[in-house]
């Protein structure tokens, strides 16, 4: 069991058998009544965000959690499809529940494997990937890094950034992949 005393981001719970992330979380003592703890959860199964209210000292029942390095393979419409490296198992997760994450993937990236009670459920990936523009407007003579201005480029994996104009098709850039804003060159 883990007390709301325990909380930490990142960490898993179970909250009324619904697997839940917590996102943020906020020990608030009022002056009358007693102690709470305010939280923003991410629901594992769909990824909706949610705001809930504990009382403090409430109890839950925390959920084993493992990352695991696998190799990504395809996806097919509904499933992302996922290799793991060294016993060369292969898993599925949903595609509507790692969508974001998936357009920062090419296939064979190595990828964490975040599973929850045994079972596949979200990919972490690193802060930043290095791809490569698939299609961009080609840049103009006089367009320097500290001119200012960006333009729409489409990634090798679809994926759409504003890039600074002097980048071209066929580069090699660097983009976050919490945000999904340009970095560098790569």
């Amino acid at each position: 069991m883990i007390s709301t005393n325990q909380f930490k981001n990142g960490n898993h719970i179970d909250v009324d058998g619904v697997v839940f992330k917590i996102m943020d979380f906020q020990h608030v003592k009022p002056g009358k009544g007693g102690a709470f703890v305010r939280t923003k959860l991410k629901r594992i199964s769909d990824g909706a965000v949610i705001d809930r209210t504990f009382r403090a000292g409430e109890k839950f029942r925390a959920v084993r959690t493992e990352l695991r390095k696998m190799q990504y393979l395809y996806r097919d419409g509904t499933d992302a499809h996922f290799m793991d490296n060294e016993s060369f198992e292969q898993t599925a997760i949903p595609e509507v529940v790692i969508e974001e994450r998936l357009k920062w993937m090419l296939e064979n990236d190595s990828v964490d494997v975040l599973s929850i009670d045994d079972a596949p459920s979200d990919i972490q990936l690193p802060s930043a990937v290095d791809l490569a523009i698939a299609e961009t407007e080609p840049g103009l003579k006089g367009d320097t890094a500290s001119g200012g201005g960006t333009k729409p480029a489409v990634l090798e994996t679809g994926a759409r950034v504003m890039v600074p104009l002097f980048i071209d098709t066929g580069e090699k850039i660097r983009v976050d992949t919490r945000s999904g804003e340009y970095v560098s060159r790569a």
